[in-house]
């Protein structure tokens, strides 16, 4: 197949996104496909575009290694002065219009808000993944968490909250603030106090006008990959120090994964089915991962949902899926096969 894994992108989890990227599309070319791996706002200034899927080239060349701290993307804007007018970089769109499909490994706002998904759709262009209404719903925790709260998903209890307005409800401490699209973990902070409070909300508005204060959970935490409507083995996170902040889940070492996770069958299952779910609400299609909490007394939160799950040398899906026997390899062409589905008529 003729496939573009699309990348990199400029939110801040583009480091991710191109770690992933490079990973995918190692994976496909060692499959036989003929693969491209493109950054979606940089794109390809080369000749030949309409050859590209026959060029013998290592794509992945400069590409995949995550840092400690988070990117710059200042400094990527400043490399597109066309940016503002185009989101896109050059030939993008039309290397995505010769492929067979398009692989998703970007992360964060620019990829997992939906936008992308509804340009394509419009342009003709098949990518893997869930489509542009439920990508939008689960970026915007406060409204997915709306949606959990209908359904009967346990949930952490929160309020969302605008720059510049007050509170609508005593803030308890200790609590969680967090950016409402973000992801990696960028832009979250517990706070034990007022000050630490308000420091974090200062920190979290400087990523957008809309935060989330949410109830903050004393546990274990846990993930659960969810492949069309069917939830994978449990995973659990333990952080060396710390959370599972964006340090915490990138860099090799920071966190100690154990899949299948070492809790009660009752347990596990009342999770999975938590996670499909999830996954029903957010009227989501073909994969996605779903975060959890699990407190002292076993009770289970859902924290949010994922519709691009990382697919770095740490991500979780593809330990997961590796639990059931399935190397990372045939997990790249399993999700393109069932995002293949969801065209069919």
């Amino acid at each position: 197949m003729k496939i573009v894994v699309l990348a990199g992108g400029i939110s801040m989890e583009r480091d991710v996104s191109l770690c992933s990227g490079a990973m995918i599309y190692k994976a496909l070319c060692s499959r036989g496909h003929q693969a491209v791996l493109l950054d979606v706002y940089l794109g390809y200034e080369g000749d030949g575009c309409e050859d590209i899927f026959s060029v013998r080239k290592d794509w992945a060349a400069d590409m995949g290694t995550i840092n400690a701290a988070r990117p710059d993307t200042q400094q990527i804007k400043a490399m597109r002065p066309d940016g503002e007018k185009n989101f896109f970089g050059p030939n993008v769109i039309g290397i995505c219009q010769q492929a067979d499909i398009v692989f998703m490994a970007l992360h964060g706002e620019n990829g997992e808000n939906g936008k992308i998904q509804a340009a394509f759709d419009l342009l003709g262009i098949r990518y893997t993944g869930t489509d542009y209404v439920s990508s939008a719903l689960a970026m915007d925790k406060a409204l997915a968490k709306e949606l959990f709260f209908q359904n009967d998903i346990p949930t952490p209890r929160s309020f969302s909250l605008k720059a510049g307005e007050t509170e609508p409800k005593e803030v308890v401490y200790p609590c969680v603030v967090k950016v409402c699209s973000g992801g990696s973990s960028v832009g979250v902070y517990i706070c034990q106090d007022a000050k630490e409070y308000e420091a974090a909300k200062r920190e979290a508005f400087t990523y957008e006008g809309e935060i989330l204060i949410e109830q903050y959970i004393k546990g274990r935490e846990f993930s659960v990959g969810v492949i069309e409507g069917r939830a994978l083995p449990v995973i659990e996170i333990a952080p060396l120090e710390g959370f599972y902040d964006y340090k915490n889940k990138y860099q090799p070492g920071s966190a100690v994964e154990t899949c299948p996770a070492e809790i009660p069958e009752k347990v596990e299952r009342k999770m999975r089915a938590a996670a499909e779910a999830v996954f029903q609400a957010l009227r989501l299609k073909t994969y996605a991962r779903m975060d959890f909490m699990m407190d002292d007394k076993e009770e289970i939160y859902c924290l949010e949902a994922n519709t691009l799950p990382g697919m770095t040398p740490t991500s979780l899906l593809p330990q997961e899926a590796q639990a059931e026997g399935m190397d990372y390899a045939t997990l790249c062409e399993h999700l393109i096969a069932v995002s293949l589905r969801k065209y069919e008529k």
